[in-house]
């Protein structure tokens, strides 16, 4: 999985800018293949009282094959029907996981 570092004990975790020139910790949920293509689910790693808690937020997924150090690139999906498929996958996905192990309380 690319640089995102990954040890036993620790999930792994990406940090996103905002459109609003803030940044994002999110924790990575899971990589899907959708019709061939790569995604990533992220986990807003927020208090309880911001607005974005609970929020998942899915994304295109690419890593450079040459260059397996290289930050892998995520990609904003345009397409409504493309992200309802992904989001179709993400929930298949969420039935055979248990959620709590996914979100600590």
């Amino acid at each position: 999985m690319g640089n995102l570092n990954e040890t036993p004990d620790e999930e792994m975790s990406v940090t996103l800018d905002l459109d609003d020139g803030t940044s994002v910790e999110c924790t990575i949920i899971t990589i899907l293949e959708v019709n061939g293509k790569d995604y990533i689910a992220l986990l807003p790693m927020v208090d309880e009282d911001d607005d974005l808690y609970g929020d998942v937020w899915l994304y295109g997924y690419k890593e450079n094959p040459s260059d397996p150090n290289e930050e892998p690139e995520l990609i904003h999906i345009d397409d409504d029907d493309e992200y309802e498929a992904v989001a179709d996958a993400f929930d298949e996905y969420l039935d055979t996981q248990e959620f709590d192990e996914i979100i600590e309380e």
